[in-house]
């Protein structure tokens, strides 16, 4: 018997086969052809078995994303932009059984011992090559055995369930959750990376929920704006770095009209940031806070908690969702008051009852409306000399400079003091500064030992896919300019 996730899958791909479910690159495919492509690779497709899927945002590599788990598969997310080397290290040591990707993506490495399936268009059959990758079964109930975003070190797999995505999409009663009956009229936006979670998420949810969807290969603002405005979508989704774009765009009121919250997550995001983004388009910002481990969200504001909460509590990523509990502990494990800043754990309600508490390296703090806030990373705090610099706080001083777009910010060894904090910065288009004046701006609004030793102002930032600061990236540039200095 199917997955209630799976039954809710197929049952939408069948309620209007002619009618539009994606567009992308301003032609739309309906949910016929996204139906076919599917069962072609669901054909490809063992159960419980391992693919290996080299992911973009296109609508075959959706399709073979539904075909996996329309099966009971597993899919195993492979980022196409990791690289050669990186790519192939990724597949000798998984050892998938069958690999699917564009022919491009699958030329640059060996596929002894697996299945390869070549795809391309939607309407196009895939081409199997290779060996019969008659592996058994070694992940039963694993839908997705996700990548983290890997901002601080190398991307890592969490397993994924189908329980587990079935709550993020569909409800914690997933179970007894009634499937659409008719297809939403609106059109989502889906801009979010498949290779995140972020992206995978997203386009579960429409498939659940029967609505639609503008599939976006990556984040470009004019693409982006004109899907905005050619749909009028009632929510739309940004990580920072992407609503900081918008916010410092010449978009006005009017291309985003029809849109009633944005949210944003992956990322920390500034309460100045989201206040100046609802001053010039009218549109409150949720916050939230998720992980892969998670299987999603665990905390976030919903519109009638902005209304009724926001200029007290602005800064905080909201309260408890999807039956998540979260409590603040000391190193220890012990919990701690309200308002006390310490470890934050959590339980996501995507796990279920049983689950433990899972310890996290954010430090937090709970106020007594069970409102959270993120205060920073413990495993990246700097400690200058004997003081603590927690990086978030000065990366969030270097971006409210009007000149900056972005910034990120490390720890760099020092002989004297055992590390210094060093910032890399990204300037708004057309703005202008200097590391000189970006230390002076930031003297009123740090103390002396967190103001950066040194601001490297770059082209643009290193990101992941999840559009979170490629902090490994960043840890090499200094590493190697210090090289350079000595």
């Amino acid at each position: 018997m199917d997955h209630p996730l799976v039954a809710r899958i197929a049952g939408v791909l069948e309620l209007q086969p002619d009618a539009p479910a994606i567009e992308f690159e301003g032609q739309w495919f309906s949910w016929r052809e996204l139906g076919d492509a599917a069962g072609r690779i669901r054909a490809l497709t063992r159960p419980a078995a391992q693919v290996g899927i080299l992911l973009r945002n296109r609508p075959a590599h959706v399709a073979a994303l539904l075909g996996v788990l329309l099966r009971g598969g597993c899919v195993v997310v492979i980022n196409p932009s990791h690289g050669e080397d990186r790519i192939r290290a990724d597949l000798q040591a998984l050892r998938l059984p069958v690999v699917v990707g564009e022919p491009d993506d699958l030329a640059r490495f060996s596929s002894a011992g697996a299945t390869v399936v070549s795809i391309s268009g939607l309407a196009d059959e895939p081409r199997v090559s290779g060996a019969d990758g008659g592996a058994e079964p070694s992940h039963p109930g694993v839908a997705v055995r996700m990548l983290t975003s890997g901002t601080t070190g190398p991307p890592k797999r969490i397993d994924l369930t189908y329980d587990m995505l079935a709550r993020s999409v569909i409800g914690t009663e997933f179970e007894q959750s009634p499937a659409p009956a008719q297809l939403r009229r609106g059109v989502a936006i889906v801009n979010a990376p498949l290779v995140h979670i972020g992206g995978v998420f997203r386009v579960l949810q429409c498939l659940t929920k029967a609505r639609p969807f503008v599939l976006l290969e990556r984040f470009e603002l004019d693409r982006w704006a004109a899907a905005v405005r050619t749909h009028r979508p009632g929510a739309v989704s940004l990580v920072p770095a992407a609503l900081r774009m918008v916010l410092h765009s010449d978009l006005t009121r009017d291309d985003l009209a029809g849109i009633r919250a944005v949210t944003s997550g992956t990322a920390p995001l500034s309460p100045e940031d989201a206040d100046a983004f609802t001053e010039k388009f009218g549109i409150p910002v949720l916050t939230s806070y998720a992980a892969t481990e998670f299987g999603g969200g665990v905390a976030g504001w919903s519109l009638s908690d902005h209304q009724k909460y926001w200029q007290a509590k602005r800064g905080s990523v909201g309260r408890a969702t999807l039956g998540a509990q979260l409590r603040v502990v000391d190193e220890g494990g012990t919990p701690l008051g309200t308002d006390r800043v310490g470890l934050l754990e959590v339980k996501p309600g995507q796990l279920g009852d049983s689950t433990d508490w899972i310890r996290t390296t954010d430090l937090a703090r709970i106020d007594a409306d069970g409102f959270l806030w993120v205060l920073g990373r413990a495993d990246q705090a700097i400690i200058r000399g004997g003081f603590k610099v927690i990086p978030d706080a000065v990366r969030a001083a270097l971006e409210s400079h009007p000149a900056v777009l972005g910034a990120a910010v490390v720890g760099r060894p020092d002989r004297r003091l055992g590390e210094t904090p060093v910032a890399m910065v990204e300037l708004r288009t057309g703005a202008s500064t200097e590391p000189d004046e970006l230390a002076g701006f930031l003297q009123t609004r740090l103390a002396r030992y967190e103001i950066p030793t040194e601001i490297a102002i770059v082209a643009a930032l290193p990101r992941t896919p999840s559009g979170k600061a490629d902090m490994t990236t960043v840890r090499g540039y200094f590493a190697t300019a210090c090289e350079h200095a000595h």
